[in-house]
């Protein structure tokens, strides 16, 4: 019986070589961090601020943008997690660190109109999360003195999960 549907199979191939493997498959497989992976680059992100005399707030999102962990040193502002978590959608859902998307998204630019999108934080601290040539999710940081100091805090978290991302 499997004899017969290999070559059933070639012969397919054979005769319908392009329609056989052209054809779509109807679902797809993706790699998202596990929880606590997501509470591991979190915890050191905001060590990272703490380390370095900041109240901060993290915020880790999957790849789609959907916030799995939240997290908020005592003394930062009541503005931070929520910020954090823009942030950190906005870098998932457009797969750029929200850094780089600050001078794209200027007054005047072509691209200008993203920062009146909801839910778009355009301020650094944004870091989309790869491992093995995927992203898989997104960090933002909030709270630190700019958002290069929020990128450094959020590098610090990818930092801390990116070997076990790479296989």
């Amino acid at each position: 019986m499997r004899a017969a549907a290999g070559m059933l199979l070639c012969a397919a191939l054979l005769v319908f070589p392009g329609q056989v493997l052209a054809q779509d498959a109807a679902t797809y497989a993706t790699r998202n961090l596990t929880l606590e992976t997501a509470l591991k680059a979190a915890r050191a992100a905001l060590k990272k601020c703490r380390d370095s005399g900041w109240q901060a707030a993290v915020a880790v999102v999957d790849r789609s943008g959907v916030v799995q962990v939240v997290l908020r040193d005592r003394y930062a502002g009541p503005h931070t997690p929520r910020t954090a978590g823009g942030k950190a959608w906005t870098a998932a859902s457009f797969r750029s660190n929200t850094g780089a998307l600050v001078d794209l998204t200027q007054p005047g630019k072509a691209q200008s109109g993203v920062r009146h999108l909801p839910h778009v934080v355009v301020l650094g601290g944004g870091v989309i999360i790869e491992g093995g040539g995927q992203m898989l999710g997104a960090i933002g940081v909030s709270g630190a003195p700019g958002g290069e100091a929020d990128e450094a805090c959020a590098k610090a978290g990818i930092a801390a999960i990116q070997e076990s991302l790479e296989f």
